[in-house]
């Protein structure tokens, strides 16, 4: 049994487990970590991958969502990510019992940040109720979290920053600052999952000057390429291989460079709604049309990521001494040197040259974030959401 919350707000050292599950919906990302006054200290890291049916089955909610698969699948993740800490304590031989907090992300099933209007009863209208609100929904159930393990859950953290007049993405940024805030250099911490995005950090900045935002597509296009052309041999480009053999078709990146959501001014954020499946099956009878090898479209997708990250720098960002990546990504060579090459003189560096391991560090944003929770203090940044104000992100679920 956990320790009474109170208790768990004043403690000096805090032991956390961040779970994360992305938009490649590829498995549980698990980091644990200690958080003290002086720094992040991570203990230990592992991916526990889906099956491929499992997979098959989320991703079946992201085309075709019905209620009763949602709700039966938000109880299937809350075991397979309680079961990902158990695992990972026992592998690390940290033990579940040292554990004092969870934070898990849980599995995005869907995110809306643009305001829709909602039509609401005659009573609900006022001062104190909005007719028009972005939504999102995260699925990976706490409380199975905090059965499982005894430990408390703090989930669901983009809700609130929605609430209150934010996009709910992208929540990593107050993490980035503590992480990679320097006194001397700006800084971009590049995360390139399904969907990419950047937090910019001026030197010696506070975390109210943080920017952030989705840049647009990362590996998802990709990712989706490949296994259509690979009849579902493949799941992703493997060491950036199929890319490597191909040719960036210049005009085929004319094209997409003129999505609008390039073009809008953040504070924003996206998701596989504007570059998924549907973006990259267009892509494919596009390439049809135009005579484009898969090994060209593959490449080509993969300029679409760099180019559209670069542009979105260049567009909103201020002076940049040093790109950090992180994420699937930066296990993507050609993708990673697409950056190097259109980022020059700016050099480009993969995270774990400053020792943290770039697939951990979204697990371990999570992991701050929860530990910011608990002691009641906000975890959101609103230069980077557009939240009307700092808030405390997510819903306490005690073990």
């Amino acid at each position: 049994m956990s320790i009474s919350l109170d208790k768990l707000a004043r403690k000096k050292t805090l032991r956390v487990a961040g779970l994360m599950s992305g938009t490649s919906a590829d498995g549980v990302d698990s980091a644990i970590v200690d958080i003290t006054g002086g720094g992040v200290k991570l203990l230990a890291f592992d991916c526990y991958l889906y099956s491929a049916p499992l997979r098959r089955r989320i991703f079946e909610l992201f085309d075709k969502p019905a209620p009763a698969d949602i709700c039966r699948m938000n109880f299937v993740l809350g075991e397979l990510f309680a079961s990902a800490v158990c695992r990972l304590a026992d592998r690390s031989g940290l033990g579940l019992e040292s554990i004092d907090l969870i934070g898990s992300h849980g599995q995005t099933i869907y995110h809306s940040p643009k305001p829709a209007a909602s039509r609401l009863p005659g009573w609900a209208k006022g001062k104190n109720c909005r007719t028009s609100t972005g939504s999102t929904l995260q699925i990976g159930e706490s409380s199975v979290i905090a059965e499982r393990t005894g430990i408390t859950v703090v989930s669901d953290f983009r809700t609130r920053d929605i609430a209150a007049g934010g996009q709910g993405a992208p929540l990593v940024p107050y993490a980035d600052f503590v992480l990679f805030g320097h006194a001397r250099k700006s800084r971009v911490v590049l995360n390139i999952g399904g969907i990419a995005n950047v937090t910019y950090i001026p030197a010696g900045g506070q975390a109210g000057k943080v920017v952030a935002f989705d840049t647009g597509p990362g590996n998802m296009i990709i990712d989706h390429l490949v296994r259509r052309l690979t009849g579902g041999r493949l799941t992703y480009d493997r060491d950036g291989l199929l890319a490597a053999a191909g040719r960036v078709n210049d005009r085929l990146i004319g094209e997409l460079m003129r999505h609008r959501y390039l073009r809008r001014r953040p504070p924003k954020s996206t998701g596989r709604e504007q570059f998924g499946s549907g973006l990259a099956d267009e892509l494919l009878e596009r390439a049809r049309l135009l005579k484009i090898s898969k090994h060209d479209l593959i490449a080509t997708a993969a300029a679409y990521s760099a180019d559209s990250i670069v542009d979105a720098c260049r567009r909103w960002l201020g002076p940049i001494d040093e790109m950090i990546v992180c994420g699937g990504g930066a296990r993507n060579p050609v993708l990673v040197a697409m950056l190097t090459e259109r980022m020059a003189p700016v050099p480009v560096v993969v995270m774990d040259e400053l020792g943290i391991n770039a697939d951990a560090k979204e697990a371990v944003s999570f992991a701050i974030l929860a530990a910011r929770t608990i002691r009641g203090k906000f975890g959101n940044v609103p230069s980077a959401t557009g939240a009307e104000k700092p808030v405390v992100l997510g819903k306490i679920t005690p073990g």
